[in-house]
């Protein structure tokens, strides 16, 4: 058999033995995250203790908000890069500026600060956290910022940076026959413009995680993994304390484009640590 043939072979049987890797093996290299959004009261007031106690629960990875002044918590990317060091933890996303962002003039030079500081922290993707509400209801604004994503994706890529948008459930309301989530995945160029899936976020509107991963293979790149209680509130509760089957949405991971996922909780009952422990042990009890 000539060379060429044989490490052809060889080659494409590695590519399939990766392929069809066990599920324990392809999530071994997946640590779990969690949104610092969940913790907002405590890492305001104690940042430093917060992401100490984040890691001795066991997660690795965390995922920031609140950034502004080139600040996190006010800690500047250095301090914050170093605290996240000393404990063993990494910062591959973080939310970072609003839809509107996208929709007033002279955003690039702001842009461009978010993304060296998002790169000087180490993180892989800077991350569209929200869109406020006076902005929901026009299409034309979701045309707009779609516009501006495909810009701000350019940029962030220049930077060494992705981008991502992370959805609510309004993004899923019909608008003149259409989603604002239709507008922004079919008006936003693929290799610029990823998604962070909010499950609970999906599920609250009515879609299964599962059929937007097939509608969009490869293009969520993040989750924000929160569960939904069994109640007509349909109300905020611990991974594994509620209806959505998280089992089988990690098993289309793959499918998904996964490469993180992050623990959050809105709202806790109690002391949003007592939560995000008990999230972190379902998912390495049941489904990692």
């Amino acid at each position: 058999m000539p060379a060429t043939r044989r490490d052809f072979i060889k080659q494409s049987s590695l590519l399939a033995a990766g392929f069809f890797l066990p599920k324990e093996d392809f999530f071994k290299k997946k640590p779990v995250g969690v949104q610092l959004y969940t913790l907002r009261n405590e890492i305001g007031k104690d940042p430093k203790g917060t992401l100490a106690r984040v890691a001795q629960l066991g997660y690795k990875q965390v995922e920031t908000f609140g950034y502004g002044n080139r600040k996190w918590f006010n800690l500047s990317p250095t301090e914050l890069s170093a605290v996240l060091k000393q404990h063993g933890l990494t910062s591959p996303s973080g939310h970072t500026y609003p839809g509107s962002f996208f929709l007033k003039g002279g955003w690039e030079d702001e842009w461009k600060k978010g993304v060296e500081d998002s790169k000087a922290l180490g993180q892989e993707f800077i991350t569209i956290p929200w869109l406020e509400e006076a902005y929901r209801k026009d299409p034309d604004n979701y045309k707009k910022i779609a516009e501006g994503l495909n810009k701000a994706g350019a940029m962030a890529k220049d930077g060494g940076l992705k981008l991502a948008y992370h959805n609510h459930d309004f993004e899923f309301t019909a608008l003149d026959g259409q989603s604002g989530f239709d507008i922004l995945s079919k008006n936003t160029d693929a290799k610029l413009v990823q998604f962070e899936l909010d499950l609970y976020w999906a599920v609250k509107a009515g879609h299964d995680p599962v059929k937007l991963f097939e509608a969009h293979p490869g293009r969520f790149c993040m989750w924000h993994v929160k569960d939904m209680d069994n109640t007509d509130k349909k109300f905020f509760t611990e991974v594994g304390s509620g209806v959505i089957d998280f089992k089988r949405i990690f098993k289309n991971a793959k499918l998904s484009g996964m490469k993180y996922f992050f623990v959050e909780q809105d709202q806790c009952p109690g002391s949003p640590f007592d939560s995000i422990a008990k999230s972190i042990n379902y998912l390495n009890g049941k489904i990692l």
